[in-house]
């Protein structure tokens, strides 16, 4: 994906001869600031051609980072400057904004970021504060959490969802506002019908689709077993994810849901392949741009993992799973779904090759007589992010969930997995909160994650929208 956009403006003095004599100490900083950001290597860094040191350099700068496209401004402080410089800066540099100082005790960089987010307090302009030296790890990494929040944020705006279907099994919470969406966070929806999935995969190149079944039957494991799936069935698998993506290009659309079960599963075949391959950032063709697919047409679900697939810059797929069981032995959570669970999670690598190994394509369970293969594995082992963002009484929330999936000896896991639905994929997952805490609190029956730790960035991302969050941890914290 492309760099982020940084735009950075520092503030100084409103007496021009303090203004002056401070600008080598203000640019000093600057240049620390832009130089740390751009050496990670995600950050498109713009910083002010001026030092603002009066209402003409405030506006006109501000002007010029909103020219330059930002996806948020830093506003640095070094030392004092004149709050009325950030309130005018502010009306044109395009938001979130990050309020910086260092710790420079000779100099009143702290003061006057106070002095300026107070302003701004007042003004209602949402902001987030970080102070310290920006050559601290510490301190860089607590920049970076909130340009990834507001990147996901900006990145969002102006995307659309395509939605194929209608509700699914009656779920409200799979439904949302298309108004709520548009004012929040800038995304549009389109219905497309699931129909149009059925009459282009007609139209696939025959050769496309014997090259995807005989490379998946040589790098996993397909399990043919002549009723629920057969090579002619797997083929018409293919055939959809093909013409999922024709469709996602020709309409632009940026992420998707999809109805499948009781039309595609009863008279067309699953697409858990489909939504699989389409959430993994390769296929069969190559490497590629993962492609948020939420099965049961899921938008608060497909919502979810838009943020995440942001907040990961792409790199890697975005957990769909059903809440399915809690094991009281093991003190683990089943999460499981037939649909969207990408192959990534079989290995969490790079290389499909490696992640494929452990996958197995299994006959669909008797649920789905349409038939077709059931993307089987077991989730790898490591720490994880889990969200749900939802609404509760009209206004959006987010569920953060800390967790470590994990796994057992194959043969224990396959006997774990009978419990449930032995076709389908399972993440084993720990996390802090009791299972009777987790179970009150937490809002809907889907659930959705990435491998790391990004708690903060969804934390940031809440605060910058005005959204009350709640951490499920072993002491519930909540906005």
């Amino acid at each position: 994906m492309e760099k982020l956009k940084v735009g950075i403006l520092t503030f100084s003095d409103g007496r021009d001869y303090i203004h002056q004599e401070m600008l080598e100490t203000n640019r000093m900083y600057q240049d620390q600031m832009a130089k740390a950001l751009e050496k990670t290597g995600l950050i498109e860094v713009y910083t002010g051609r001026e030092i603002i040191g009066s209402p003409k350099s405030a506006r006109t700068e501000g002007m010029y980072l909103k020219q330059s496209g930002v996806d948020l401004t830093i506003c640095n402080y070094a030392i004092w400057c004149y709050p009325h410089l950030t309130a005018i800066a502010t009306n044109f540099a395009p938001g979130p904004y990050l309020m910086f100082c260092n710790l420079h005790p000779s100099k009143c960089g702290m003061v006057g970021m106070m002095a300026a987010s107070g302003t701004l307090d007042q003004l209602g302009r949402t902001y987030s504060k970080v102070w310290g030296d920006i050559n601290d790890n510490e301190v860089l990494e607590k920049v970076l959490s909130f340009i990834k929040a507001a990147g996901a944020l900006s990145r969002l705006k102006g995307q659309t969802m395509g939605v194929f279907g209608g509700r699914p099994l009656g779920m409200y919470t799979a439904v949302s506002n298309l108004d709520q969406w548009q004012q929040i966070f800038g995304i549009d929806v389109e219905h497309c019908e699931q129909y149009e999935i059925m009459r282009r995969a007609d139209t696939i190149e025959q050769d496309k689709v014997t090259f995807a079944r005989e490379f998946l039957e040589k790098n996993s494991n397909v399990l043919y077993d002549g009723k629920q799936l057969t090579p002619e069935i797997f083929e018409k698998q293919i055939r959809t994810y093909y013409a999922l993506k024709e469709i996602i290009k020709e309409k632009d659309f940026d992420f998707i849901g999809i109805k499948s079960i009781g039309d595609l599963t009863d008279y067309w075949c699953t697409v858990d392949l489909a939504e699989a391959f389409l959430n993994d950032p390769y296929d069969w063709d190559g490497p590629k741009e993962p492609i948020v697919a939420a099965t049961e047409s899921d938008m608060d679900g497909a919502l979810t993992m838009q943020i995440f697939k942001h907040l990961t810059n792409a790199e890697e797929a975005v957990l769909f799973a059903d809440v399915r069981h809690f094991d009281w032995e093991k003190k683990v959570w089943f999460f499981s779904n037939s649909g969207t669970h990408a192959t990534w999670f079989a290995g969490a690598s790079k290389n499909p090759l490696d992640n494929l190994k452990n996958v197995t394509f299994k006959p669909e369970c008797s649920d789905f007589p349409a038939g077709g293969a059931s993307v089987h594995h077991f989730a790898v082992p490591g720490k994880v992010t889990l969200a749900r963002m939802y609404r509760r009484n009209g206004n959006y929330r987010m569920a953060i969930v800390p967790g470590e999936i994990v796994q057992f000896e194959q043969d224990e896991m396959e006997r774990l997995g009978e419990q449930v639905t032995p076709e389908w994929p399972i993440a084993f997952t720990k996390i802090d909160a009791t299972p009777e805490l987790f179970l009150s609190e937490f809002p809907c029956n889907h659930i959705h994650g990435v491998y790391g730790d990004y708690i903060e960035e969804l934390v940031q991302i809440c605060r910058i929208k005005g959204i009350e969050y709640q951490i499920f941890a072993k002491e519930p914290q909540n906005d």
